[in-house]
């Protein structure tokens, strides 16, 4: 069980929903509030296959790669610390690629559940190597059982904050969004650290 609620609350943190409302709430502004739901259930369903299959399937394009699990770990410390002082410095948005002409350009598509929302919004690098560097170390079939379910569990919580995003917005205002975003950044910023700081552990302890 703390497996499981260490794996959520750290994707949880990683992925930072509650950071995408505003930009979510923008991208939708126009849309019925069917349409709302269908973007909102589609972005959470795109997010639950990109990191399940990161979590089943990471650890064999790190060997074809001839990529080592503590260099990944490093590389995703960076990453993910790197998204909290995002999160710290109210720029989230352009750190994860969203400007104005990107904007611009995504009003003009059918579909934003898949990009920029479910990729690279949410489910971004550091979400993905998180997931692989979690399964090195968590591979038993409870294990694996209940890292699953923490998957679904937030992408669950996804559909559930983005379906309610305008409210969200409204109830929150943008001052709300911000401090919780910072309180999220500051969480992300420790689990990047903390994956930093086992790595290089796993180095001095191997010379």
């Amino acid at each position: 069980m703390e497996l499981f609620i260490f794996l959520l609350a750290a994707l949880f943190s990683v992925l930072n929903p509650i950071g995408t409302v505003p930009i979510f709430v923008g991208l939708t502004q126009d849309y019925t509030k069917s349409e709302r739901s269908k973007v909102s259930l589609l972005t959470a369903l795109n997010v639950f296959i990109i990191l399940i299959i990161s979590f089943f399937v990471g650890q064999y394009v790190l060997e074809f790669f001839g990529i080592t699990i503590t260099a990944l770990r490093i590389a995703g410390g960076i990453i993910i610390a790197s998204s909290g002082f995002a999160l710290l410095n109210g720029k989230f948005s352009k750190n994860r690629g969203i400007d104005k002409k990107v904007e611009e350009d995504i009003q003009m598509r059918n579909s934003i559940a898949l990009t920029p929302l479910a990729m690279p919004m949410l489910a971004g690098p550091g979400s993905i190597s998180l997931l692989i560097a979690f399964y090195q170390d968590h591979n038993t079939a409870i294990e694996i059982m209940y890292s699953s379910i923490a998957i679904l569990v937030v992408s669950i919580l996804i559909f559930v904050i983005l379906r309610s995003a305008h409210y969200l917005a409204k109830i929150l205002g943008a001052s709300g969004i911000v401090a919780i975003s910072r309180i999220i950044g500051f969480l992300t910023i420790a689990i990047g650290i903390q994956y930093i700081i086992s790595s290089v552990l796993a180095i001095v302890r191997g010379i």
